[in-house]
């Protein structure tokens, strides 16, 4: 089988070309769109699982007993930033104090 030249050199093109694409959307990770409400910061609840390193369980948990503030949007859980920084005031720093 022979392969014109024109057209294996045409071929190649368009592959690098898509490879320079590629790399480009990889160098620039796409941010995730921040939600705010009256100007402050919404995390939800992944945000905050991997803040506190906890579980979801445990963010239930924590809105169960009254510990963490949240506002329901449809059927997700949002948290705002200044009331996730006193959370975490009153409970954890608590707890690592008393671990030393």
């Amino acid at each position: 089988m022979f392969i014109e030249r024109e057209y294996m050199e045409a071929w190649m093109k368009r592959i690098m070309e898509r490879f320079d694409r590629l790399e480009s959307r990889m160098e620039q990770p796409p941010e995730k769109e921040r939600q705010r409400l009256d100007g402050e910061l919404l995390l939800d609840n992944q945000d905050l699982c991997i803040m506190l390193n906890v579980s979801k369980r445990s963010l239930q948990r924590y809105r169960s007993l009254g510990w963490l503030p949240y506002k329901q949007i449809d059927q997700k859980m949002y948290y705002l930033q200044s009331e996730v920084e006193q959370f975490i005031k009153e409970h954890f720093e608590k707890r690592h104090k008393r671990n030393k």
